[in-house]
């Protein structure tokens, strides 16, 4: 061990020209072989664009990061033909690949060629060191001093002790091509026992409990016991403060999507619609109820199957309570199936007290057309009917008749379109 520190502090790295292309190179022993070693990434591979993509593996490169020594960084004025060292991601299961600039661990491990050589190894990097303990970036400039006066400033303050504060929206840092800092993304406030994931955008798994009587108060603690599990998935934070520094917790009705599993929780979710005047006995409002349920969230919600049914049961009813409509839309029957009101079942459309009946549309057409086909053979007779002396006409009954009878005709002929071609009852 005496021996691996001694070259360690000699210089960890050492350089040497490649004499192929006269590249300068940056050779991947490290010297201290067997510890983990610091190092900054300064390019990683994420897609076929990356230049160095077919030499690393191609897809099988995926994550691979070009890095240098912290501790002995590459000092030499142009960096364009460096050739940096390489290490693959040590979980590949997991992906939480780093920005360039961030800080990973890199350790010799087994590679494929174990099966020859024992002993033969490369560079594999643990998880990103989180220097500012933020979930959106870790990222240190490996020259402060290039960088604006105002975040020269920002990184100094913090070097001397004080807590790093971006109050621009950004910094001049490069993080890569597409990945842009911003101010106002806030870690989530943990509590005793919780398990947090966090994304770097505002994105997070909190597998926590209710935890009543803490100092920083949440949501979902009003109700139930400590301990009493909860799990949230939040995907964005909403509308919050530019001190992205200051930790906040989940804010379903400022959250842009959520999903909550209760056990014993009482949501203060403020429902777009609450409703229920279909119901004799209406159910608990959403922000009232206390006990196991699941709760989506968002500005939008989609239910879609691609090959079976889509299935609702419930122990009690199912509530639709929109504030525009409910509209039902199908190329096939719409089926609404019920007992007799008299065993407990029925359909009431228009309010829940509904007590007229609906007519049967084929018995109602056929008692219609027996009684206007009686009209129709009373009026034809009288039409023709003669008064006295024998054969004078039975005027005006002979000429109203005679105008019934054609308008019971029309009727007749107009029975069937009375109807429906969709909604059918028994």
């Amino acid at each position: 061990m005496g021996s691996k520190t001694n070259r360690g502090s000699s210089g960890i790295v050492s350089r040497m020209t490649n004499s192929k292309n006269n590249d300068y190179n940056i050779f991947t022993g490290l010297g201290l072989r067997d510890l983990v070693v610091a190092v900054r990434v300064k390019s990683i591979v994420l897609d076929d664009t990356h230049p160095r993509f077919e030499e690393l593996g191609e897809w099988n490169a995926l994550g691979t990061i070009e890095y240098d020594i912290v501790q002995n960084p590459t000092t030499i004025a142009s960096t364009s033909n460096i050739i940096y060292p390489t290490a693959k991601p040590l979980d590949s299961c997991i992906k939480n690949f780093p920005l360039i600039n961030e800080i990973v661990y890199i350790l010799s491990l087994p590679n494929t060629l174990i099966g020859n050589q024992a002993s033969s190894k490369i560079k594999y990097y643990l998880n990103i060191i989180s220097l500012w303990n933020h979930p959106h970036h870790n990222a240190f400039p490996q020259n402060s001093n290039i960088l604006p006066p105002s975040q020269q400033k920002d990184y100094q303050q913090t070097q001397a002790g004080s807590v790093r504060r971006v109050t621009d929206q950004s910094t001049e840092i490069f993080l890569g091509n597409t990945f842009k800092e911003r101010g106002n993304i806030h870690p989530l406030l943990p509590y005793e026992g919780d398990r947090i994931v966090e994304g770097r955008w505002g994105n997070s798994i909190r597998l926590g409990s209710t935890v009543k009587g803490a100092i920083e108060p949440n949501e979902w603690s009003s109700t139930g016991t400590n301990g009493d599990p909860i799990t949230i998935l939040r995907n964005g934070q909403g509308e919050q403060s530019d001190e992205g520094w200051i930790p906040i917790t989940e804010l379903i009705d400022n959250d842009d999507s959520s999903i909550y599993l209760t056990s014993t929780q009482k949501i203060p979710i403020d429902a777009s619609s609450t409703n229920y005047n279909s119901y004799k006995i209406q159910p608990t409002n959403p922000n009232q109820y206390s006990g196991k349920q699941i709760i989506l969230n968002s500005g939008r919600l989609i239910f879609n199957t691609t090959q079976d049914h889509l299935l609702l049961s419930s122990q009690q009813s199912i509530s639709l309570s929109a504030n525009s409509s409910i509209n039902l839309d199908t190329s096939s029957p719409i089926i609404l199936s019920t007992y007799p009101v008299d065993k407990g079942g029925g359909i009431f459309l228009g309010d829940k007290g509904a007590n007229e009946s609906v007519l049967l549309g084929n018995s109602t057409i056929n008692l219609l057309r027996t009684l206007l086909n009686e009209l129709k053979a009373l009026t034809q007779i009288l039409s023709t009917q003669i008064g006295v002396p024998p054969g004078t006409p039975l005027a005006p009954t002979n000429t109203q008749a005679a105008l019934a009878n054609t308008t019971i005709t029309n009727l007749l002929n107009q029975l069937e379109g009375l109807k429906s071609n969709t909604v059918k009852v028994i």
